[in-house]
């Protein structure tokens, strides 16, 4: 049995990882998971005008849409311990949101037409806030107050903030069109330039 060694390095003659050999085991332990209900949230990332985009979904749909600034890491902790701790890169699931959100970012896509799963909005009337957002038109924009008229509570502009401010969908579920009344953009999970990214790319040309 030959021992040797180069340069005292134990692990020299080792061979080298074979990615594409991984990227297939993982796709083979990816199925697996799904196929035997284990995997409770799939998650991957998105490249977009707007920087990476962390796009995370249970079986019911759009769980998470997080920006970079937002600490992915972070935010799959939260979701570990809100949602399941079953949570695995999973590329496949997140297919179609991928696709919609590519879509969009080109100008070719307005809405979107995604299941979603809002068990991280918590709180009843964030929940009916965040149902309204859709119906703020692409290339339009609508003030927090307004929203909060829309979902029958006049007075409750600051919940309104807040639950655009908690939305966890940002850009799938459009608070970035909630402004204030002066025009002022308020405060955005993206940050002021991913809210004005947004509002440029649907004002159009």
């Amino acid at each position: 049995m030959n021992t040797s060694v180069s340069n005292g390095d134990p692990f020299v003659s080792l061979p080298e990882i074979d990615e594409a050999a991984q990227r297939r085991l993982h796709a083979r332990l990816e199925a697996a998971a799904d196929e035997t209900g284990l995997l409770d949230v799939a998650y991957r990332t998105l490249d977009t005008p707007v920087g990476a985009l962390l796009l995370a979904a249970t079986e019911k749909g759009l769980v998470r849409v997080a920006f970079a600034r937002e600490d992915h890491a972070a935010v799959l902790d939260r979701i570990a311990q809100l949602v399941s701790p079953r949570v695995l890169h999973a590329p496949g699931r997140l297919d179609p949101a991928a696709r919609e959100l590519e879509e969009y970012f080109t100008g070719r896509r307005s809405t979107f037409d995604l299941p979603l799963d809002f068990s991280l909005a918590r709180g009843t009337f964030r929940r009916v806030v965040l149902t309204h957002l859709p119906e703020i038109r692409y290339g339009q924009t609508a003030s927090y107050a307004s929203v909060a008229a829309a979902a029958g509570s006049p007075r409750a502009v600051r919940a309104v903030g807040s639950a655009c401010a908690t939305n966890p969908l940002p850009v799938v579920v459009p608070c970035h069109r909630v402004v204030r009344s002066d025009g002022t953009f308020g405060q955005y999970a993206g940050g002021p330039e991913a809210k004005s990214t947004l509002l440029t790319l649907e004002a159009g040309p």
